[in-house]
């Protein structure tokens, strides 16, 4: 009776619905951005997306209320390294050019999570389909805001601190979020033209030295 138990447990039809329901999700996600990234967001249908899935137009508005919600949880999806790398704890005695600079090392995972063929072509997509659609603009400059935010935080303490000369802060967050997006758009044009993720450690070194009390 144990064994039988055990069994049922493993068995895929077992799994919870919670389990099934984000497989489910992710299925769907994986089929957009493979659609988008193919033949382009506005070519895409949610009816294109439910066949590639193998799932039915009901599941797919279980999740997403529209086609253009979809897209931008892709966003969301690649951006989340990004977001984990910028949530960073101080050590005690580290400097805010220190905590910057660490920042910026760990940048691999950043330049990584927006890498190959498919994922390339959904964010150039987003940036596209960003011009059209006006509902689509605001949801992909909430990101550069709270990443701008993040940075001028940093530089205010920099300052508090006497390791950041006075600066404004917002303007120097503003350089340091262009760098990086730069960077990233250069790679996703040009991706094998140089080691994007290197460049941008040295372009924020070079920033702090500017910064540098």
């Amino acid at each position: 009776m144990p064994e039988t138990r055990n069994a049922r447990r493993t068995h895929p039809s077992a799994r919870s619905p919670q389990v099934r329901s984000a497989a489910t999700r992710t299925r769907i996600l994986d089929a957009a951005g493979s659609l988008f990234a193919r033949q382009g967001y506005a070519a895409t249908s949610v009816a294109d997306i439910c066949a590639q899935a193998g799932v039915t137009k009901g599941a797919f508005y279980h999740h997403f209320t529209s086609k253009q919600q979809a897209f931008l949880d892709l966003r969301d999806r690649w951006l989340a390294p990004l977001d984990a790398q910028f949530t960073v704890t101080r050590a005690e005695g580290e400097t805010l050019p220190q905590v910057l600079q660490r920042i910026a090392e760990m940048a691999q995972p950043i330049f990584d999570a927006v890498g190959g063929q498919e994922r390339q072509q959904v964010f150039l997509e987003l940036l596209s389909a960003a011009r059209q659609d006006p509902a689509i603009l605001p949801a992909m400059l909430s990101p550069r805001r709270k990443y701008r935010n993040l940075f001028a935080r940093l530089v205010r303490a920099g300052v508090a601190e006497g390791t950041l000369r006075e600066v404004d802060a917002t303007l120097a967050a503003d350089i340091v979020v262009a760098l990086g997006f730069g960077f990233v758009m250069q790679s996703l044009l040009d991706p094998d033209g140089a080691d994007w993720a290197k460049l941008a450690r040295q372009g924020v070194a070079l920033l702090m030295q500017g910064l540098a009390a």
